[in-house]
């Protein structure tokens, strides 16, 4: 089976599933939020932090034409780049909040969104990186990470699969060897009803790799069925309050609803388990609630059992329903009451 590791951390088929707390635009501009998110990440169970590394100079350009303008209703009335000026991580706050990240036993890397922040995140020694659905379709993006040699997660929405399988292919053939894939619906937020979860498996099966999910939904649903279904990865959005007002608040859960998320995928992987056939530890006691053979009526030593005489009850003492044709016709070697289970003992073979 195909593992993927970042540092020691080994992520696959047998592993707790990763959890990367994704701060995005959520820390509002405030680099004391940033830090305080950091260790909410921590707090709440999450294995990494994520950033995104961008300005809106290498995103975009100041241009206030149709081509640029937003209609999306989270973003409606911005540009392009006014967004992504609004939204941006200041690069002088990545190092110190991966020190902080590191220092608590956080993994802290980002989304590169062109080569300059690649060469930028590479002085920090990031351990790995991020390739964002949008830049999927983006090679030179794809090959400078790929020389890099880190380990590579990429989200795949609005991707077909020959999208992706040319994506891996130039990741590939650049120097990655370390790959996982995120399924993704690229809409904020997604609805649940276009999740198509089972394309995370399909896309295992499909590259020979680990795959996960991006869940930009509203809730933990989509992340726990994905879970249950196989994702050795859950990238989720995070916020600090449900009062917050930033750019991405709105499809992303408060530091709360994160921490109940992997509460809830460590439940659900302790819940799979394996197959495992018989009964388990807690159920042996409710064995003897199983039905059985009893004795409805009084019968005297030398009487044939009959349908009459024996039925098929709770609980499950007496011998197993079915045995029921072996005990019919056969005498009792002693007498019995009202309520006694059947038992070879008593029966005349």
């Amino acid at each position: 089976m195909p593992e993927f590791k970042i540092k020691n951390r080994a992520i696959g088929t047998g592993q707790p599933c990763y959890v990367i707390a994704e701060m995005s635009a959520n820390h509002g501009g405030s680099f004391e939020k940033a830090m305080a998110m950091v260790r909410s990440a921590k707090e709440a169970g999450a294995d990494a932090i994520k950033l995104q590394t961008y300005t809106p100079d290498t995103m975009t350009i100041d241009c206030n034409n149709e081509y640029f303008h937003i209609d999306h209703p989270l973003w409606k009335d911005k540009t392009l780049y006014q967004l992504y000026k609004q939204a941006q991580t200041p690069w002088e706050w990545h190092k110190p909040l991966k020190e902080d990240a590191e220092r608590i036993g956080l993994h802290f890397f980002s989304t590169p969104f062109d080569e300059t922040a690649v060469d930028f995140l590479e002085t920090l020694d990031v351990p790995a990186y991020k390739i964002a659905s949008f830049e999927l379709v983006d090679d030179p993006l794809l090959k400078k990470v790929a020389q890099t040699g880190k380990p590579v997660i990429m989200s795949t929405g609005m991707a077909s699969l020959q999208e992706i399988r040319h994506a891996v292919d130039v990741l590939r053939g650049h120097g990655t060897k370390n790959l996982a894939l995120l399924h993704c619906v690229s809409a904020y937020p997604a609805k649940p009803q276009e999740m198509n979860l089972a394309q995370i498996m399909d896309m295992r099966r499909q590259f020979d790799v680990v795959t996960g999910l991006s869940d930009h939904t509203t809730d933990s649903v989509s992340s726990i069925a994905a879970v249950a279904l196989g994702a050795n990865i859950i990238e989720k959005h995070f916020k600090s309050s449900d009062t917050d007002q930033s750019p991405d608040a709105a499809f992303s859960l408060s530091s709360g609803q994160l921490h109940r998320l992997v509460n809830d995928i460590r439940l659900a992987e302790s819940s799979i388990g394996q197959a495992s056939y018989g009964p388990a530890a807690s159920e042996k006691g409710s064995l003897k609630f199983r039905r059985s053979l009893f004795f409805v009526k009084e019968m005297r030593q030398g009487d044939v059992v009959t349908a009459e005489n024996i039925r098929v009850i709770r609980p499950g003492h007496g011998l197993a329903p079915k045995e029921i044709g072996k005990v019919l016709g056969k005498r009792l070697k002693k007498a019995v009451g009202r309520g006694e289970p059947v038992t070879w003992g008593i029966i005349d073979e």
